[in-house]
């Protein structure tokens, strides 16, 4: 008896080890995942084509510059590989911008400026954490990253993109460095800051 009772309680402890894990989502991804979920739409975006200087922790695109962490590998490939840069998410945000913006007014006023890129440009700014999304990768072909946005001009808050990169020769076995070397950036989004 004492047997079954030891059988029995090692049995019902080793359930919790021994029990899948998962990740707990912040409400924040929730809503991130969800949006990438009903607005993707693939899109094959250009990279960088001017010269890019990689200097510490700061690439610079021409004249614009993006920072970042040393230890984010991930972050690094993405700058110097010219998938990510400061005129690519000038012209995301301002396409944005005109796309859900309702007020005629603010769009009658963004034409009549000399520059209207200007409002909406992006530099010296930091981008952080960025981490592979895989329950959102379909295929070894298509990876989705998470990468936080931060810019001082926002104060302390942080802007969430999701990005899509693919590569039509990946497979299980490409390494993460050969996978983001050979891809093209296909999805760009901003979370939603409603």
């Amino acid at each position: 008896m004492k047997l079954l009772y030891t059988l029995s309680l090692s049995l019902l402890l080793s359930v919790n080890i021994f029990g899948q894990k998962t990740e707990k989502i912040s409400l924040r991804d929730k809503a991130i995942i969800e949006q990438y979920k009903n607005e993707y739409k693939k899109k094959n975006y250009k990279r960088f084509e001017g010269k890019i200087v990689a200097t510490g922790t700061e690439v610079q695109f021409t004249n614009k510059s993006f920072s970042y962490d040393k230890s984010d590998k991930i972050t690094s490939l993405l700058l110097k590989e010219g998938l990510l840069y400061p005129q690519l998410l000038t012209d995301y945000q301002m396409q944005k911008f005109l796309d859900e913006t309702t007020d005629k007014t603010q769009k009658r006023f963004l034409k009549l400026q000399k520059d209207p890129r200007a409002g909406f440009d992006v530099n010296n700014v930091k981008l952080s954490n960025t981490t592979e999304l895989p329950s959102l990768s379909s295929s070894p072909k298509t990876k989705v990253f998470k990468i936080n946005y931060k810019d001082n001009k926002l104060g302390n808050n942080s802007i969430v993109y999701l990005i899509e990169l693919t590569n039509k020769n990946a497979t299980k076995e490409t390494s993460m460095e050969d996978f983001i070397k050979n891809s093209t950036l296909t999805y760009i989004q901003q979370e939603r800051l409603d």
